[in-house]
This record gives structure tokens, C-alpha cells and sequence, in this order.
């Protein structure tokens, strides 16, 4: 079998890693499966894995994205009174 010299990123990611990969601690993490905000996992044979797609499709939904970022307003000179 030739060797495969390309690297991909899990699929599957254990609770720790899923929390990581979403930026929370575990705790938080654990929340927002329970209230939905984040996706239940899968169970394969004993272990307990979150599918990394849809942690990125339940991460794009959460709220924030649509507010005004800051940054860029007073970069762009908004907060001037003219």
C-alpha cells in the first residue's frame, strides 16, 4: 500500500477536542449540546465522537456574525462627529 503523504484534519473529534475545536471549555461545550446549540454525537462502538462538519455548520448558525463588528466602524471613521 503507498504511503499517503497528505494530511487531513479528523473527522471525528472527542468531547475535549470538539469543545476545543469550537473555542469553548467543556463545560460550555456540554451546554450547548444539551439546549441544541451544538450537535449531538455519534456513538460508535463506546466512544462518543462529534462528527467536525457539523460542529462548523452549528459554529456559522450561532448569533454574532451579522452584528456590526466594531473595529472595522471606527476603523472606517464612523464615530467622527461631523
Amino acid at each position: 500500500m503507498k504511503s499517503d503523504t497528505l494530511s487531513y484534519p479528523p473527522r471525528g473529534l472527542s468531547r475535549e477536542e470538539a469543545a476545543r475545536y469550537v473555542g469553548v471549555g467543556i463545560t460550555k461545550f456540554d451546554q450547548m449540546v444539551a439546549d441544541r446549540r451544538m450537535p449531538k454525537p455519534k456513538k460508535v462502538d463506546g466512544r462518543v465522537i462529534w462528527d467536525r462538519l457539523k460542529l462548523e455548520a452549528a459554529f456559522a448558525e450561532l448569533p454574532g456574525d451579522d452584528d456590526e463588528n466594531i473595529v472595522d466602524f471606527l476603523l472606517q471613521g464612523n464615530h467622527r462627529r461631523e
